[in-house]
């Protein structure tokens, strides 16, 4: 199965609640296209999109619709798409080289963390690369042991100490391993958090700060894994969580499993930071790379 055609899948329940919805609002409005943008503000509020990112959304399609004198239903669909594109695409980041890459996952329990670690070790390992995974939640009963279960499954190695062990120290071993291992890849896990418990996110800021010292040439990432069925509460815990782990991008996980898939947009917009990779599915390859073309030409397949 294709790029395109998983996330067109992934994005079932949200395409029959948002993409049919909003088809229906333009051609239902073609007489009357100030009531139409009202209806269709509504409609993206309700697919998580935000009231922010929905306004903004429906003014910038009112002027476009009057500067570029849009009269066809099918004109006015293609210029939303363009302009929700326009937000998925405005916060792709430049590759930059380096020998080796740090990738720190972080977010709150239950939010698919140590599934995605594991997903993307399956992809690394897959195309060549060496990866070593730092069992950093330390806390959480058996963190540990299924994070050992996806390196075995992957071919990554695994670097862990006893329940309870300091989360810093166990990246720094990692750190130092990576180094001598030449390792390509480092996925960090780290426990799982309230976005309002001040000493859990202080030391995430610790754990980032081991790394930078420990593997200075690297290029280190934070990714933020989010639940999308939560919907807007998940935006909330991207703004909380970027205070304090200087976030470069986010995982999305269970895009499969919710009518809401609009909070991509709304993040985006809002947080101005890139959509790494979403979850479509259960497999070990549904785990995808957030590409924004196939992402709106699924919301809107018919």
């Amino acid at each position: 199965m294709g790029l395109f055609d998983k996330i067109k899948k992934g994005l079932a329940k949200t395409r029959e609640s948002v993409g049919g919805h909003i088809g229906s609002v333009i051609r239902s409005f073609s007489s009357n296209r100030d009531e139409m943008i009202d209806e269709l503000e509504e409609t993206l509020i309700m697919a998580d999109l935000g009231v922010s990112t929905a306004m903004k959304i429906c003014e910038t399609l009112r002027e476009r619709i009057k500067e570029k004198k849009l009269k066809s239903d099918d004109e006015i669909m293609a210029e939303l798409k363009g302009i929700i594109l326009e937000i998925l695409s405005g916060n792709a980041e430049t590759t930059e080289s380096s020998a080796q890459s740090v990738i720190l996952i972080v977010g709150v329990n239950g939010v698919g963390k140590t599934t995605s670690i594991g997903k993307l070790a399956s992809r690394f390992v897959s195309e060549g690369k060496k990866v070593i995974l730092a069992a950093g939640d330390t806390f959480r009963a058996a963190a540990g042991e299924q994070l050992d279960i996806w390196a075995k499954r992957s071919g990554a190695e695994i670097i862990r100490h006893s329940e309870g062990a300091d989360p810093a120290a166990v990246v720094f071993d990692a750190a130092n391993a990576a180094r001598a291992r030449k390792a390509d890849v480092l996925i960090c896990d780290t426990a799982g958090r309230l976005h309002n418990n001040a000493n859990l996110m202080n030391e995430l800021a610790k754990i980032r700060r081991v790394l930078e010292r420990e593997l200075p040439d690297a290029k280190i990432d934070s990714y933020l894994v989010l639940d999308a069925t939560t919907g807007q509460n998940a935006l909330i815990q991207a703004k909380k969580f970027n205070e304090v782990a200087n976030l470069s991008g986010i995982i999305l996980t269970k895009l499969d499993g919710t009518a809401k898939g609009g909070i991509v947009i709304s993040i985006a917009d809002e947080m101005k930071l890139p959509i790494k990779y979403i979850g479509v599915g259960e497999g070990v390859d549904d785990l995808t790379e957030f590409d924004a073309v196939s992402f709106v030409d699924a919301l809107f397949e018919q």
